[in-house]
C-alpha cells in the first residue's frame, strides 16, 4: 500500500517512469542535437546527393563567380583594363541610377579593391555552389542580385538622408564604390538560412557579417545590413510556412530548374 500524506502537508509529486526525473540540461541538448542532424541532412546530404546526380554543372555559378572575380581582380592591377572595369562595374550613389542599375550585374563579382578576393572566395563559392544546388540557379541569381540592388538602392536613400538622421551619412559617402560581391554572398546566405531553417549556416556566414557591420558602420556595413534585412524579411514572408509536407526541403525550388534541363 502507498503511504498516505501527512494532514496539512501536501503529496510528493509522482515520479516518472523508470525512477529518473527529465534532466534540463540534458533536453537541451537532445533539441540541440535534432537541429543539428536535421540541418546536416537538409544542406550537408541534400547538397551532396545533387552534386554527385549533377556533377560539374551543378556548382557551375560558383566556378563561373570565382573566374570572373580572379579575372576581373586581376584587370584592376593594370591601368587600362582597370579604367574598362570601372566604367562597366563600378557603383556608385553619385552615379545616375540608370547607370548603377546597368553596371549592378557585373559588379556583383568585382572584389572590394581595399582587400584580396582570395579571403572572400570560398565563401562566394559555398554560397553560389549551395544556392545552385539546393535552390536553383535562376533563384540564386535572383537573390544574389537582389541583395546587391538593395544595398545599393539602400547606400542612396542613406545620403540623400543626409548626417542629421540616424539612417543617414554623409554626402561624401556618395564617392564610395559599393560593396559588390560580399552583398550578394551574405544575402544567399541569409536566404538559404531561412528557407532551409539553417541555424548553424546563419549563426556562421551571417551573425558574422551582421556583428562587424554594427561595429564599423560606414557605408559598406551599412548596404550589408539593408541587404540581410531585406531578404530575411522577403524569405520569412515567402516561406513562413516552410516547405509542404512530404517534399524534401529546395525540391520546390529546384523544380523550374530540373524542367528546364529536360527540355
Amino acid at each position: 500500500m502507498e503511504p498516505r500524506p501527512e494532514p496539512g502537508r501536501p503529496a510528493a509529486p509522482a515520479a516518472p517512469e523508470g525512477g529518473r526525473a527529465p534532466r534540463p540540461g540534458r533536453d537541451v541538448l537532445s533539441r540541440a542535437r535534432a537541429v543539428l542532424r536535421r540541418e546536416w541532412r537538409d544542406v550537408g546530404v541534400a547538397a551532396w546527393r545533387e552534386l554527385r546526380a549533377r556533377g560539374v554543372a551543378g556548382v557551375a555559378l560558383a566556378l563561373v563567380g570565382t573566374l570572373a572575380m580572379i579575372v576581373l581582380h586581376g584587370l584592376e592591377q593594370m591601368p587600362e583594363p582597370d579604367r574598362v572595369v570601372r566604367a562597366l562595374g563600378e557603383v556608385r550613389a553619385d552615379q545616375p541610377l540608370w547607370q548603377s542599375l546597368l553596371r549592378t550585374p557585373l559588379s556583383v563579382f568585382i572584389p572590394t579593391r581595399e582587400q584580396p578576393p582570395w579571403g572572400g572566395i570560398p565563401r562566394l563559392v559555398l554560397a553560389f555552389g549551395l544556392g545552385q544546388l539546393l535552390i536553383g540557379w535562376r533563384r540564386t541569381l535572383l537573390v544574389a542580385y537582389g541583395a546587391t540592388l538593395a544595398g545599393t538602392l539602400g547606400a542612396r536613400a542613406m545620403v540623400a538622408i543626409g548626417p542629421g538622421h540616424w539612417a543617414g551619412v554623409p554626402e561624401s559617402y556618395a564617392h564610395a564604390v559599393d560593396t559588390g560581391a560580399s552583398a550578394a554572398v551574405v544575402g544567399l546566405f541569409t536566404y538559404l538560412a531561412i528557407r532551409l531553417r539553417a541555424p548553424v549556416l546563419c549563426l556562421v556566414f551571417v551573425v558574422p557579417t551582421v556583428i562587424g557591420s554594427l561595429l564599423n558602420p560606414n557605408l559598406a556595413g551599412r548596404e550589408h545590413l539593408v541587404a540581410v534585412a531585406l531578404v530575411a524579411a522577403t524569405a520569412a514572408a515567402l516561406h513562413r510556412r516552410g516547405p509542404s509536407a512530404g517534399a524534401p526541403r529546395g525540391a520546390q525550388d529546384r523544380g523550374g530548374d530540373q524542367e528546364g534541363r529536360g527540355q
